[in-house]
Formats: structure tokens, C-alpha cells, sequence
């Protein structure tokens, strides 16, 4: 196929005046599939060895013979953003490169906190002040770097930000960042790496910035006389500003900085077919308006979140009826690691169905708002660099109710270094969803109502998945403090004792008459727990909760176990469990969990692998 692309100047903005209608709707298409690209980003050239005796001092010795320089203000790109996110990027024949980082792989740890201002939280002791102890020499290599920034994982396993490095001390092996300093504060063991360092390209494929003199150095990780190289430049390459009935079709959409395609308001918008790829925030948001879907799309590379989708009306429970059908996304979340998720969801009925998300730092699906359905996805590999955090995510609302999570496909979902994760994390009070007929197979902690009401968890399968179910009443012990604060302020926004909230939350209207900090009304029924140790369960919780006709035993007979502990990525099909006479159990729609082939999928088929647990 010829390919065309089209690289954008300026992003390119449909309004209102540009719509479609319902009969006559406007549809941009590629050429032909996977022909079609349009480029946010600017193509570059003219690197040369570097020569520069000052430069060549300070990078790797080993990175001497292999490292190039480009001119980027000779070629009029002046531009450069900043070096923690949403800022120049490098991309070599479609893929991005690494700005140099060090440890390569993996993280450094903090040896001890240094800044003088202890502090505990939980249990945990830590330091509001960032400062602290590093191990090892490596750090003397930053002392007369331009601009060095860390990447850490400071206090929380769930929390990451960028800081950049105020001060380093050789002798005391102390570094110092600037301040504003992380929310959280410090803590010994918690792992950062450094980046945007000159000093640090050491391996084929990384590369640095000099933002005073515009100058790009890179080691290459191949041949560089027939590559492809770019940097990212516009912010977004397509927004639509209240259109309505705009089918984007067929394209592939990179370089961006920011969103890639990003619509607000409208009617009726259907991206289809496309791929979203090397951006560096999200992939494609919808804020606002109805009626709005996401099919068939591939999404990966992203340095945000995949797809978000947005709309609706809470006070009324008017739906926004978004759609995402039928998306691969994956290897997302590449520079903002924590809370941008495969798929975000906010308002009132939004369906996500049939996706598969996958490798990825953090959570799958984070969702907030009241009505919607997530339904027949298969999630794997992801939280894989967090702990205390959820595949599928959402917390602190007493009225966010009504949401379905039923028919999925969760796997391997491990946690940093192994440590555990949670499936479907309901986190802090989190109320009013029926998870129903999903399949776990190896997520730790796989079913979470941390301290929530009226959740039902029903006709899910569990195997090996290491306390499966947890449930606890933190909003009677350590979060009390939430309830006359949080809680209550969210409740009082929403009209809950309105008419038409008291017809779709009856268990809602009464809330306070009732003991509305304890888990009541949450039912646990005819579920299958198979491995050990499957129930956590808080004793202050227990007599509040409905347990009925589970099973847990670990003897049951599960055919393929053997094939499903393999290396390969194992498929809802495999799980076939031959369950005791008399158990009412709903057989599981094991073959319509994830992707299908279609004419409007991008790809297919779809290769996809279980990130190897460490």
C-alpha cells in the first residue's frame, strides 16, 4: 500500500458549524486501511558524529563512536516543552525512544530520608521534605547537568511524580529536589530513577536535549541513513469543538504531545478503525455531549491514558451513552505512570465492552459517576510497577451507584515486584455496583469493598487468586475521619432524596437513618473461590455482610489448569470447572470475553503477551 501523511502545521479543528446530521453524517477516511497517518509531529535530519570535546567528556564512553547531533533550531523547531511530560519527544521508525535515564531498567531506592521533618502516616515513618540518602557514585555524574529530573515512587506504591534535583551532595551522598515537594512526603525504600541527563546515554536508543542550545543528542539503536525520526510538536492533531456527527475512520494519529484526538461537547462522533499511537499524554477523550463511541481502535504508546470518555448528567441521571467497543490498548501510561488509565470513564452511562488492556504501570479502567457497563473485557499485566492499587478502579462516593461490571476476563495482575494488587478495588466507601459472572485467574486480592455499601458480588469464578475477596469497615476505624467531611460533602452535591433518584437507588434515600458508616447491605452469593486462603475479611465487617451459596474448595476439578499455568497468554476458554451436583451456577460467556473480528477493527488478528511476573 502507498502510505500517505499528512503532517500537520497547525491541529486541525471541526466546530459546530462543520457537523454532520443523523442522515448525512461527515466521515474522513483513509486512503485505504492502515495507509493513512496524520503526523502531529515534525520529521528531523542532519545528525552528525558528535565532535564537541566539552560533550564528549561528560557523555558515556561507551556511547563516544555511536552518538549523533541535530541542529533542531536550524530547522525551526524552538519549542521543546518541558522534560517531565507533555514535552519534545524522539520517535525512530514509529517508536519512542528512551530520553536518557538511569538505572536503564528498573529503579534505584532511597537509603535513608535526609530532610529533617519526620513524620508517620499509617503506621508508616517518613520525611515531608525531599531529601535523602542515595547509594552508590552514580549521582557525582549529575553534579553540572542543565536540567536533572528524578521519576519516583516517593512515599506511596501508588503515588509517582517528576522532581527536579536541587542539589547533590558527593561527600554526604545526599540529594536535595526542589520544592514544591511531593504531596505524600519521602520514604526510605522507595524507588526513583533519574532522567534528562546528558551523562546518562549509555545505550542504543536513548537521547537528551540541550534546551539552551536546541541541540538533540541520540545513540541510535540501528542504521540511521534510511530511518524515520520525528519529534513531537503539536499538542493534539484533531478536536472536535461541539461537531456533531464526525466519523473518523481509518487514520492513524501520532506526534502529539498532549491528546492525540480530543472532542468536547457534540453529538454522535465515531472514531473507528484508527490507531492512536506515540503521543505524549492521551490517546482520544470525549468531554461531554452524547452519543459518542470508540470502535476498533488500537491505542499503545501512549505517555497518558487511552481512551476517556465523559458525559451525562448526574443531578438528573440523564446518560451520556458513550461507547468504547472493541479497542486494543497497551504499553500506555509511558510517562505519567499512576491514575491515566486504558480506559477512563466519568458521568452517567458510558459502556466499555469487548477491549483488551494490557501492560500497563497502573490501573485498566478507572471510572466514576453513577449507571454504567463495563462488560466482556479482558484485562492483563497491568499495576505491574504499583501495590494498593486496582485493575479496575474507583473510590469515595456514597451516590456513585448503578454501575455493572459483569463477564470479564482478569488475569495476572500481580502487583510491583509481586507484592499483589487488587481485580475490581472499590476503595474508601465506594457503594451500589454488581460485579456478576466476571473470571479472575491469578489477581491477588481479586474482589475489594473497602468499607462500601449495597455492592454485590455474584456468579464470579476465582482461581488462584490469593485472598480473593476483601472486604473491610475502615469508615469505622481508621477513615472515620472521611465520613463528616468527603462523604457527606459528595452526598449533599447530588439530589439523592430527588424522585428520580429514589427510583433508581431506593437503598440510597435513607442513608442517613441509617449506621451509614458501616458496610451494610453487601452480598456475596453463588460464587466459586478455588486456592487457598481466598476470604479476608474484616471482623468488625462480618455481621454486616450476606454471605450465600459460595463455594471455596480447593479440590475442585478444573480441567486445562495445565494449559492455563503455561507461558502463553491463556484464554477465557480454558477454565472449564466441573462443579458438585446441586450448585446453581450461570455458565460464564467464556468465548465472548474480549477482541472479536470485525470489518471495523484497525488490526486482526491481535498478538498480545503476559508481562512476565518477576
Amino acid at each position: 500500500l502507498v502510505f500517505f501523511t499528512y503532517q500537520l502545521e497547525n491541529l486541525i479543528t471541526i466546530n459546530a458549524d462543520m457537523s454532520g446530521t443523523a442522515d448525512a453524517p461527515i466521515i474522513i477516511e483513509g486512503a485505504a486501511p492502515d495507509s493513512t497517518r496524520v503526523m502531529a509531529g515534525r520529521f528531523i535530519e542532519g545528525f552528525q558524529p558528535v565532535t564537541d570535546e566539552a560533550v564528549l567528556s561528560r557523555i558515556d564512553p561507551t556511547a563516544h563512536e555511536h552518538s549523533l547531533v541535530t541542529d533542531l533550531k536550524a530547522q525551526g523547531i524552538t519549542d521543546y516543552g518541558n522534560a517531565s511530560g507533555r514535552g519534545l519527544e524522539l520517535f525512530f521508525n514509529g517508536d519512542p525512544m528512551q530520553i536518557a535515564r538511569w538505572p536503564n531498567e528498573g529503579f534505584t531506592k532511597i537509603v535513608e530520608e535526609a530532610g529533617g521533618e519526620k513524620f508517620k502516616v499509617h503506621g508508616q515513618p517518613g520525611d515531608k521534605i525531599g531529601k535523602w540518602v542515595y547509594d552508590g557514585d552514580r549521582p557525582s555524574r549529575w553534579v553540572d547537568e542543565k536540567d536533572p529530573w528524578l521519576n519516583g515512587y516517593w512515599f506511596w506504591d501508588w503515588s509517582s511524580q517528576y522532581q527536579r534535583i536541587d542539589v547533590i551532595d558527593t561527600e554526604a551522598k545526599t540529594i536535595k529536589v526542589e520544592e514544591p515537594y511531593h504531596n505524600y512526603g519521602y520514604r526510605k525504600g522507595q524507588w526513583y530513577y533519574a532522567l534528562n541527563m546528558l551523562s546518562e546515554i549509555d545505550m542504543p536508543g536513548e537521547w537528551y536535549l540541550d534546551r539552551d542550545e536546541g541541540l538533540l543528542y541520540f545513540w541510535p539503536p540501528s542504521d540511521i541513513e534510511d530511518a524515520e525520526i520525528y519529534v513531537s510538536l503539536l499538542n493534539n492533531a484533531v478536536v472536535l469543538d461541539s461537531a456533531s456527527h464526525i466519523t473518523l475512520r481509518d487514520l492513524t494519529f501520532e506526534g502529539a504531545r498532549d491528546t492525540a484526538v480530543r472532542s468536547t461537547g457534540g453529538d454522535s462522533n465515531r472514531i473507528e478503525k484508527c490507531t492512536v499511537r506515540n503521543t505524549g499524554g492521551n490517546g482520544i477523550s470525549f468531554s461531554g455531549g452524547t452519543n459518542h463511541s470508540v470502535v476498533g481502535c488500537d491505542v499503545y504508546n501512549v505517555g497518558g491514558g487511552g481512551i476517556y470518555l465523559s458525559g451525562g448528567d448526574r443531578p438528573t441521571l440523564a446518560p451520556s451513552n458513550h461507547l468504547a467497543e472493541n479497542n486494543h490498548i497497551h504499553h500506555y501510561a509511558r510517562w505519567f505512570r499512576m491514575y491515566h488509565p486504558g480506559i477512563g470513564i466519568g458521568g452517567v452511562g458510558v459502556k466499555v465492552r469487548h477491549n483488551l488492556i494490557e501492560n500497563a504501570p497502573h490501573m485498566a479502567i478507572q471510572f466514576g459517576g453513577n449507571d454504567h457497563l463495563m462488560e466482556y473485557n479482558e484485562i492483563h499485566s497491568v499495576c505491574y510497577e504499583s501495590n494498593d492499587a486496582g485493575a479496575i478502579y474507583s473510590g469515595r462516593d456514597w451516590t456513585m451507584r448503578g454501575t455493572v461490571i459483569r463477564y470479564n476476563f482478569m488475569h495476572n495482575v500481580l502487583g510491583f515486584e509481586n507484592r499483589g494488587c487488587v481485580g475490581v478495588y472499590l476503595d474508601d466507601m465506594f457503594c451500589g455496583t454488581n460485579i456478576h459472572g466476571n473470571l479472575f485467574y491469578k489477581v491477588h486480592r481479586a474482589a475489594f469493598i473497602g468499607g462500601g455499601r449495597d455492592v454485590t458480588y455474584n456468579n464470579n469464578l476465582f482461581v488462584d487468586c490469593p485472598k480473593a475477596l476483601h472486604i473491610d469497615a475502615r469508615a469505622l476505624g481508621w477513615a472515620a475521619s472521611t465520613v463528616p467531611t468527603t462523604m457527606m460533602d459528595r452526598l449533599k452535591a447530588m439530589p439523592y432524596q430527588s424522585d428520580v433518584w429514589e427510583a433508581a437507588y431506593p437503598r440510597l434515600v435513607t442513608i442517613l437513618d441509617e449506621e451509614y458508616a458501616a458496610p451494610e447491605g453487601n452480598l456475596i452469593a453463588d460464587n466459586i473461590f478455588i486456592g487457598e486462603n481466598w476470604k479476608d475479611v474484616e471482623g468488625k465487617a462480618e455481621p454486616y455482610i450476606e454471605f450465600r451459596n459460595n463455594i471455596a474448595d480447593t479440590d475442585l476439578d478444573i480441567e486445562n489448569r495445565e494449559a492455563v499455568t503455561s507461558k502463553r497468554t491463556p484464554r477465557a476458554t480454558d477454565f472449564n470447572i466441573n462443579l458438585p451436583d446441586g450448585f446453581e451456577f450461570e455458565p460464564l460467556p467464556k468465548e465472548k470475553m474480549g477482541l472479536y473480528e470485525s470489518e471495523h477493527r484497525a488490526t486482526w488478528p491481535v498478538e498480545h503477551e503476559v508481562r512476565p511476573s518477576e
